[in-house]
């Protein structure tokens, strides 16, 4: 809490505090009547007592109520300021291709390497939204389902890899196992990123027809298809069993990719270096904005009466002590 005066200008009165301590204190040193006696001896040596200690206490005490009088008068207030942030969040489902192929080298140091760098950035940048993580090759499984927490997320993604499921390349399936997390799903905006490096030759479901299910979702689906244009250095076994690199052409079905996109009201994406994947992602991101309402008010609550009771509190004790303690005979 801060404090704060609503009328300000009142604690200009403060300042005729200087007036009021000089007269007294000019008062004080004028004394008051005299009497003449023979010898100051005796009174010298006479013991002080409560009185004399007490005796500039009255004036004290009458200052300083005044002084607090002035500042109820300012009216001071507790300001405490709240921040209230409503923020609806996005459920994102991250569809990765994980077959052989995602091996290639044309991306440093490999297609599914700079895939996973990528998508951890995009998922550090997406706080508030909830986001869960698909693998697919000849198959799909949930590595994640939607969470918050980035953490685990982060974890998790960086525990996919090529050659932990059949091979293969089955979109439709990585776009229905995708759906399927987001069905229950009540968020308003509900979106896939579905990443790949090739054709759809396995699975059980057309990739059209996931789009088609999607769409009636209500869930935009973002396709990126990964690879460079011409050929590139792709993972191949040699006749001794053991994997080497050949140069192969590269095909991504850009046509199917592009469908699915536009059945869906998302948009497809072509990456041929980690440059242009890291824009993409970075392009998506400011497209899928998480809507955040922040509220700021202000409560101020009134302190003056505080300031009064302690003034008349320190009244009423020099009332005491003078006509108590310093009371004069006359």
């Amino acid at each position: 809490m801060i404090m704060h005066f609503a009328s300000p200008y009142y604690l200009w009165l403060l300042t005729l505090l200087v007036p009021m301590i000089g007269y007294y204190v000019w008062r004080t040193l004028q004394g008051g009547a005299a009497i003449r006696i023979s010898s100051v001896a005796g009174v010298v040596r006479a013991p002080k007592t409560v009185r004399y200690y007490l005796r500039h206490l009255p004036f004290a005490l009458r200052a300083a109520a005044f002084a607090l009088l002035v500042v109820a008068l300012a009216r001071p207030q507790d300001v405490e300021q709240n921040v209230r942030t409503n923020t609806e969040g996005i459920d994102i489902m991250l569809a990765i291709d994980v077959s052989g192929s995602m091996l290639a080298r044309d991306f440093k140091p490999d297609r599914i390497t700079a895939a996973k760098e990528v998508a951890g950035s995009f998922i550090a940048d997406r706080y508030g939204d909830r986001i869960g993580l698909v693998a697919f090759a000849g198959e799909a499984f949930t590595q994640s389902p939607l969470t918050t927490d980035q953490s685990t997320l982060q974890t998790l993604l960086a525990r996919i890899r090529s050659g932990l499921i059949e091979d293969g390349t089955a979109i439709g399936n990585g776009l229905a196992t995708a759906i399927n997390r987001l069905r229950e799903s009540e968020a308003k905006s509900k979106v896939i990123i579905l990443l790949t490096d090739g054709v759809n030759n396995r699975g059980e479901i057309a990739p059209v027809m996931a789009a088609e299910i999607a769409k009636e979702q209500g869930i935009r689906v973002y396709t990126i298809g990964v690879g460079s244009r011409g050929t590139a250095p792709t993972p191949a076994i040699d006749m001794f069993g053991n994997m080497t690199f050949v140069q192969a052409k590269v095909e991504i079905d850009e046509k199917t990719l592009q469908e699915i996109a536009d059945a869906t009201g998302g948009r497809y994406f072509r990456a041929t270096d980690n440059e242009k994947l890291r824009a993409i992602y970075d392009e998506i991101n400011r497209l899928e904005k998480s809507k955040v309402e922040v509220a700021d008010f202000t409560t101020y609550t009134e302190e003056y009466l505080r300031w009064v009771l302690a003034a008349l509190a320190l009244l009423a004790a020099e009332f005491l002590i003078r006509t108590l303690i310093l009371k004069r005979i006359p």
